[in-house]
């Protein structure tokens, strides 16, 4: 832990459960352009933890670089015992990670099913996909059954966003990393899609995400980092960060009343 980094004393009680996901000392070079120095990050198993900062801050390379999406130029990445540091992206996938881009990922021209016959491992057809674990997404995400047949790319801005969830949870994964769910989407979508990631936490899910609404955010997270200009400069529990509303305007920008 830099000197710049600010821990929570009570951080302790999440301390508790043993990192699934661990990031040591990571740095990320994107072409000429050094963009992560040096990021130090638990992630806890069973629980959600949220990446959080100001735009620009690092949120999105931290993600794809876990990913192997861009390889850390120095630094481990632990995951479930091993480092995944060197891995190509296909490798980690297999391993058991999961990746919701800010993009959303999906295949416009492709049906809902076949966006998840093909997410799902080893799946050639729908009959291939665990039907109990395929009506447990349709709970979460009704829409999904509502336009199965449909053409992806013609689905409205929240209903893609259930799509990449659900194309990330139709097999069993050890870790979810989900890049800003709730960007663009309308107030009764994102409580949609709040209510199905607190379902999917309830299930027992790890969770990375990154998230720019803070109070979507604080309703979901267990323990929070806030990363500043390539590095974690704040980690802790979540409900403490929510309450320390001073706190967040120093780490955030947050004015009083912003998150409301």
């Amino acid at each position: 832990m830099t000197d710049a980094m600010q821990a929570s004393p009570h951080a302790g009680g999440n301390a508790a459960a043993r990192p699934l996901l661990s990031l040591a000392g990571v740095h990320t070079h994107i072409g000429a352009y050094h963009i992560l120095h040096g990021v130090d990050l638990e992630v806890p198993a069973g629980q959600t933890t949220l990446l959080l900062g100001r735009n620009g801050a690092g949120k999105t390379t931290t993600l794809r670089t876990i990913m192997g999406l861009w390889q850390a130029s120095a630094g481990s990445i632990d995951f479930a015992g091993d480092d995944i540091s060197k891995l190509p992206t296909p490798e980690i996938s297999q391993r058991g990670i999961a990746y919701v881009p800010e993009n959303m990922g999906i295949f416009g021209e492709l049906s809902v099913r076949e966006n998840m016959v093909l997410a799902a491992r080893g799946a050639r057809r729908e009959a291939d996909i665990d039907p109990a674990r395929l009506r447990w997404i349709f709970g979460l995400f009704p829409a999904m059954q509502k336009f199965w047949n449909h053409p992806a790319g013609l689905l409205s801005g929240g209903q893609k966003q259930m799509l990449a969830v659900s194309r990330a949870i139709v097999e069993p994964r050890k870790l979810i990393l989900i890049d800003e769910p709730s960007k663009g989407l309308a107030p009764s979508i994102i409580r949609n899609m709040l209510s199905a990631l607190r379902e999917l936490k309830a299930d027992g899910a790890t969770i990375l995400l990154v998230e720019q609404n803070f109070a979507f955010a604080s309703q979901l997270g267990d323990t929070v980092a806030v990363m500043d200009d390539g590095r974690v400069v704040h980690r802790g529990a979540m409900a403490e960060l929510a309450e320390d509303e001073a706190l967040q305007s120093r780490l955030l920008g947050l004015s009083l009343g912003a998150h409301q």
